[in-house]
Parts: C-alpha cells; structure tokens; sequence
C-alpha cells in the first residue's frame, strides 16, 4: 500500500509539476509577444496580383495573362497568381527584344506549403539544371526613392531607413500613390535574386530568378523566407514569390539585370498587393489587428 501510495503522489507531483510548467511557459509566450499561431492578411481591397501593370515605362506585357489548370492549382497552393509575359520596349540597337516570364503568388496564414522553385519544379518537369544557382544583385533604379517618414525605427530594417516610391501616372493601377518598399532594399543594400540556368530537352537553354517579399521583407531563397514570414513576434505572416524567367538571354547576370529594368516599374506595383507591413506592426491595418490601440 505505501508503495503504490508512493507512486500515486509521484505521478501527481509530475502532473503538477507540468501544469504549472504549461502556465509559466505560456505566461512567458505572452509576456514576450511571441505568436506561435499566424493569421491570414490580405492587402487593402483584397487586391491581386494580377493587377500589376501590363505595361511599364520600358516593357509591355504580349498575349493574355496564362491561367492554371485546376490540378496546377491544387499544386500551387493559391489562387492568387499571375503568369504574365512581357517584352521589352526599345531593346539596344542591334539586339532583338528580350522577353520576360513574370510569375507572382501570394500565400498567407499558417503556411505550410513549401514555395515551389525553379531548382525543384523545373528539373521534375524535365529540364536539366546546368549549373548552380547563384544570388545575384537586381540593380533598381533608386532616383524616385524617398525616406519614409515616421516609421517606428524597429521597422526600418538594418540600414536604418525605409524608403518609398510614388507610382507613375501613365501606367499605374493606382496613379500617384506612395508605398512602402521592402525594409532591406535601400540604394546601398539592392535587391538580391536567386538564379539557375537550365537545359530544355529540345535544346535550347532558360534562365530563372526568383525572390521573396515576406512580412515586409525580401528573402533569395525558400529556407529564408520561412524565417520572415514566421518572425515570432508577428501576429500575420505572408509572402509572395516573385519569379522571372527568360529564353531569350544569355546569362544569369543579364537575366539580373533586365529583371531590375522590369521591377523598376513593378516592384512598387507588387509593394501594392501585399499588406503594407508598417501600418500591420503599428497596429493600423487590418481593423482587426490585436495592436490596435496599443494592444
């Protein structure tokens, strides 16, 4: 009897001991603002991405945006996509048009898809990589950038500064209109993209670029942008994947660098159909935002 007596106030002291280890370690989470659980977030007027411009100052977008099947769909985890091809405009003399493959999807919530890559996706498809994938500069044109104002100094990134850019008036979705960039692209730190060469099985060779905006961040590659989207101390987590892909070029770098020519005009545009992660972390959107009001 004293032996099983022994163990019964054994296995209640455990089971005390736990409950209050679960109090304490939740009381810890709250006291530290850590967000184990993420919440969906969608920009203002639940815009899509596919309502980026078709047409920039230097490239115009051909033929009709490319729909998904169901079953490609099912894959891709989202119905928030666009598949857009675009040439460019004046190209330099004695060269042809280069053209561009612009692909955009947008995820949110308690993300558990793995972002689908060239790297991946590509090679299943029958392409054969032919080298490895490298990080390359996007070069932007910075000139109609500006310093944001008021911007609560753990939300200007690294750099210290968060800069914005005005939409244009000829080609906009939203004429005039000013928005935040990523914090970690500033005229000093450029856009960083993720880039493979690969084989097609008729000869022929492709490039593909692609990157992350994240929580109001940029990412290169997928194992980073898990890291942004899940920053613990953030109540919503998205990202959007940003790919660009071309057969008309010849090298990694100059995919890179008629990506900038191409973003230049959308990266403002894409800023715009993602949720504008100032006003999320200062509690201004969405209405429901647990920090509103200093919560």
């Amino acid at each position: 009897m004293n032996a099983r007596r022994s163990r019964l106030i054994a296995l209640v002291t455990v089971l005390v001991v736990l409950g209050v280890s679960a109090v304490g370690m939740g009381a810890a989470i709250r006291a530290f603002g850590v967000h184990l659980q993420k919440k969906a977030i969608y920009p203002k007027d639940n815009r899509s991405v596919s309502s980026v411009p078709r047409e920039t100052e230097a490239w115009v977008a051909v033929g009709p945006d490319r729909l998904e099947s169901a079953e490609v769909l099912d894959t891709l985890g989202t119905q928030n996509y666009l598949n857009r091809s675009y040439v460019q405009k004046d190209p330099p003399e004695g060269t042809r048009a280069a053209r561009l493959e612009l692909h955009l999807a947008y995820y949110t919530g308690m993300i558990d898809t793995v972002p689908h890559v060239p790297e991946r996706c590509f090679v299943g498809g029958g392409l054969q990589q032919t080298n490895f994938a490298q990080v390359l500069d996007v070069p932007l044109d910075p000139s109609g950038w500006d310093p944001a104002v008021g911007v609560p100094e753990d939300l200007t990134g690294e750099a210290g500064v968060l800069y914005t850019t005005r939409l244009g008036y000829r080609y906009s979705s939203a004429p005039g209109s000013k928005v935040h960039l990523p914090r970690d692209v500033t005229p000093e730190s450029p856009l960083r993209m993720r880039i493979s060469s690969f084989e097609m099985p008729g000869g022929g060779s492709v490039h593909a670029g692609y990157f992350f905006i994240a929580n109001g961040g940029t990412a290169p590659n997928a194992n980073d942008v898990r890291k942004l989207a899940f920053d613990l101390t953030s109540d919503y987590a998205y990202y959007v994947k940003v790919q660009v892909t071309s057969g008309t070029v010849s090298s990694p770098e100059e995919l890179a660098e008629l990506s900038g020519s191409l973003l230049d005009g959308l990266l403002g545009e894409i800023m715009l159909c993602v949720p504008d992660w100032v006003d999320v972390q200062t509690g201004r959107y969405p209405e429901d935002n647990p920090r509103r009001g200093g919560a």
